[in-house]
């Protein structure tokens, strides 16, 4: 407390798998306690503006379920029952398990296995360091990211664009593909100042009318899967109407004549045959891009999770080409920030120690992978020891009847290091207590925005809870590699520090005491005004798919990919067997699997639902709130039909990743995603599944 009595205020960063990425100001009560999260007034993109679910995050952290000590199975896998034990027998017996599965079937078969349940570098990536010292397996994170990202640089060369806040100077703001209310509000802050200040309109591209849809001034609603066509007709539109700036086109693109020709069939009488929004909505649409200069197109990853997901945002981001809006202050298209950043990672990550010749597997295939698949296996041996921090792939990872049963394998150990006793947790033979992000001390970036953030320790972590840090220098001591790399002796803050500044940036005592930098590049850079990313200098209309990100080459199909913007037929489409196409979309109060466990969030969250048009659903005999079950050829699970009238005819709609126990038969929506990979380089297909639905 404070001298007066009221609460500390400590500034921190929200560290979940969110765009925003928001810089905060926390109440301190005490030397264990928080009180009140806001968002940080000061920041210029969080502009005290946070989720509600961050907001009550003292729910969170003062959690009476929180793991507080390490436990080993004692029953069967699954079961629950574990023993409490040290910290020392816990890390000894990781180690020991790990040696043994090394010295059966060579250091690939152990797979350190980690996502984004936090985004700060240092807790998030160190367990790289351990990976590449030990030679273990390696991950290609394509859960979330690489098929929206392969669709944008492949248009711009570059993963980067407008500044963010610029959508608060634009006349029209199109937001396609998110559910900013849900995902990411701080969009809305921006896009809300445009409207007032400006007049400016909003327009909401998704597959139902979710609550950023409900606040735009016209919601074109598509099939899942269909983007592409609409960014086809739109553009067909603006060159037939003399909206193409052509003068942009000829300075900055590669192709824009062949682009032209290739439209001339792409009317919006086409695009409505294949994604459902009327030919004179895409008119209007297309007519309301092609006069206002100042379009600023929000792409969001929603629309790029399916199979064409990568074709899709390349059609999209053409669209700022065509009529030139990268030109004004308040236009172009923005995804995410991500390049500006060029972060040094070796230290944090072992990029020093990394062998190209490891096997890299593929992080949506864990189901395949687990359960022996060859070519998932990229023909190495069986996956026989795992530690996972960060992740709850027994939650949200796709085709669940094969991780389930992956995890299930009496002859996989599994360490699983977590806050609380998740799905995944349960299935660990070693599990250990970990920090959350007051906890400790972690650098993070903002995708969606522009600032470089420190967060630093707030309060005392409960129990006996140890930081990812913290368990991976303590198993590479013994493992034996504590000496073979520098990173593994450094502090957190060390290592913040030396990343800070070998990548270009002010050193640690400087970020502390601004709290976060900004590092939005100039107009010129950020508007591609002297050129983009491509070699030639040029925005791509027509997309080469070969290209490598993230030092992984193409792993889909991308010999057959449309060059040019167009539909690809590839999806998941719908049958007669399987006539709905099912979307699972996040949902307000959770974020992945993250705030599931939280009182509040349940209660506003109810159950798990269907969103279902009731022209689809009389028909079958399903009534408003009744038992369905939902399901394909890999399984089916029941939840409850929810009329909804915001959507198309042939869509269903499953908001948010329940955990499996809130399914009546124990497993969650996720058993009906393929694991598939998405082209060009693997990529999750949340967003694209054919089923069918009928009354319990």
């Amino acid at each position: 407390m404070a001298s007066d009595g009221s609460p500390e205020i400590h500034f921190s960063v929200c560290p979940h798998d969110c765009p925003s990425t928001c810089a905060l100001e926390v109440e301190k009560i005490d030397g264990n306690t928080i009180g009140r999260v806001r968002g940080a007034r000061d920041n210029t993109y969080t502009a005290g503006v946070v989720c509600a679910k961050v907001a009550r995050y003292a729910e969170r952290i003062h959690h009476p379920d929180r793991l507080l000590q390490p436990l080993r199975r004692t029953g069967t896998k699954g079961s629950g029952d574990f023993a409490t034990i040290s910290w020392d027998q816990a890390l000894d017996e990781i180690a020991e398990r790990f040696v043994r599965a090394e010295q059966a079937s060579g250091t690939e078969s152990v797979w350190p296995y980690y996502y984004a349940g936090t985004m700060g570098l240092v807790m998030r990536d160190g367990i790289n360091r351990l990976r590449h010292v030990k030679k273990y397996s390696g991950q290609h994170n394509t859960i979330c990211t690489t098929l929206a990202w392969s669709g944008f640089i492949a248009a711009t060369g570059r993963l980067a664009g407008p500044d963010p806040r610029e959508m608060a100077k634009s006349d029209l703001v199109v937001i396609w593909g998110t559910n900013a209310v849900n995902t990411q509000v701080n969009v809305m802050t921006h896009v809300t100042q445009a409207r007032k200040q400006r007049g400016a309109k909003i327009v909401v591209i998704d597959t139902y009318e979710n609550a950023t849809a409900q606040q735009a001034d016209l919601f074109l609603c598509v099939k899942p899967g269909t983007d592409a066509a609409l960014a086809c007709a739109v553009m067909h539109v603006l060159f037939r109407d003399g909206h193409a700036d052509r003068d942009y086109t000829a300075r900055y693109t590669d192709e824009p004549d062949a682009l032209e020709d290739h439209l001339q069939t792409r009317t919006p009488a086409w695009a409505e045959a294949i994604c459902g929004v009327p030919a004179g909505t895409i008119e209007d649409f297309a007519k309301l891009v092609g006069t206002t200069k100042r379009t600023y197109l929000r792409l969001g990853y929603g629309f790029c999770r399916g199979r064409n997901g990568s074709v899709a945002m390349h059609a999209a981001t053409c669209i700022a080409s065509v009529t030139g809006a990268w030109q004004y202050e308040g236009g172009g298209a923005f995804h995410n920030n991500g390049a500006i950043y060029h972060w040094d990672r070796t230290m944090i990550e072992g990029l020093d120690a990394r062998d190209p010749a490891i096997r890299v597997l593929d992080q949506s295939r864990i189901g395949p992978i687990l359960t022996g698949d060859k070519a998932a296996l990229k023909g190495g041996p069986p996956v026989n020891a795992m530690l996972i921090q960060n992740t709850n792939p027994m939650m949200v990872a796709p085709d669940l009847a094969k991780v389930h049963a992956g995890f299930a394998r009496d002859d996989l150990f599994v360490a699983v290091h977590e806050q609380f006793l998740t799905e995944t947790a349960k299935m660990a033979d070693i599990i250990l207590p970990a920090t959350m992000f007051l906890e400790h001390d972690d650098l993070y970036q903002g995708g969606g925005h522009q600032h470089i953030m420190f967060g630093p320790k707030v309060v005392e972590a409960p129990g006996t809870c140890r930081s990812n840090h913290q368990v991976i220098q303590a198993l590479a001591e013994r493992l034996g590699v504590a000496d073979v790399h520098p990173g593994f002796a450094m502090t957190p803050e060390q290592l913040i520090d030396h990343t800070l500044t070998v990548s270009g940036w002010a050193d640690l005592a400087t970020l502390k005491a601004a709290h976060w930098i900004d590092v939005q590049p100039d107009f010129d850079t950020a508007h591609y005004v002297d050129g983009f990313g491509h070699a030639d200098g040029r925005f791509h209309f027509r997309a080469d798919w070969s290209h490598a990100q993230n030092a992984f080459g193409p792993e889909g199909t991308p010999a057959i990919m449309p060059g040019l913007p167009d539909h690809w037929e590839v999806i998941d489409g719908a049958t007669a067997e399987r006539p709905f196409r099912l979307v699972t979309a996040p949902a307000r109060n959770f974020l992945n699997s993250s705030f599931t466990e939280t009182p509040t969030s349940i209660a506003r969250e109810d159950r798990p639902t269907v969103k279902v048009h009731p022209d689809d659903a009389q028909p079958l005999g399903i009534a408003d709130g009744a038992r369905v079950r939902i399901g394909n050829d890999k399984g089916s699970v029941v939840l409850h039909a929810e009329f909804f009238e915001g959507l198309r005819r042939g869509t269903v709609i499953v908001e948010s990743v329940w955990p499996n126990h809130a399914f009546e038969e124990g497993v969650g929506i996720n058993l009906l995603i393929s694991s598939d990979p998405g082209a060009p380089i693997g990529g999750g297909l949340f967003h694209d599944t054919s089923v069918w639905l009928e009354k319990v």
